[in-house]
């Protein structure tokens, strides 16, 4: 146990841990039509996790000095997946073609996707969760003659709400 009243009187500071790092990170599909379990793809950059309350403004009668910021919905950006290494011929591939293809005809399955951010051991330290997601965009960058890059794919997921660090 740290006595922290000695802390406080030497030189000494309370321990503390590093910080994780960003880099580690796995990106899960739960509910996936036609897998089993979650399947575990990789990316190379995840974005979009976050969850904010638009408001609206109601300018007080007779005072014209305040204006009250009323709560109206909830509103999730999307999930945006850089791509990295996932087979071609994944359930994970095949729900996105399926249902960027399916226009109105077929009704679209909504998975829930759990990116985590892992220690040095690759265990979970925080665990976000997007719920009722499908994919709305899949582009290729462009091609250049000129740069020695990798076409890295990018995949956009709308969802219903993310929730987390869990």
């Amino acid at each position: 146990m740290v006595d922290f009243a000695e802390l406080i009187q030497g030189d000494n500071v309370p321990p503390r841990g590093d910080p994780p790092p960003a880099f580690a990170f796995r990106v899960e599909f739960l509910n996936l039509p036609q897998h089993r379990g979650p399947l575990p793809c990789s990316f190379r950059e995840v974005s979009g996790m976050d969850q904010t309350l638009d408001t609206e403004e109601l300018v007080e009668g007779g005072e014209n000095r305040f204006v009250h910021q009323l709560p109206t919905r909830p509103k999730a950006r999307r999930l945006i997946l850089k791509r990295g290494l996932v087979e071609r011929d994944s359930a994970f591939v095949t729900w996105c073609r399926l249902s960027l293809r399916g226009g109105m005809e077929r009704p679209l399955d909504l998975v829930d996707v759990k990116v985590q951010l892992l220690d040095a051991s690759f265990a979970p330290l925080q665990v976000w969760t997007c719920n009722g997601a499908f994919p709305v965009r899949w582009t290729m960058e462009p091609f250049d003659a000129m740069k020695n890059d990798v076409a890295i794919e990018e995949i956009e997921l709308a969802y219903r709400d993310c929730w987390g660090p869990q």
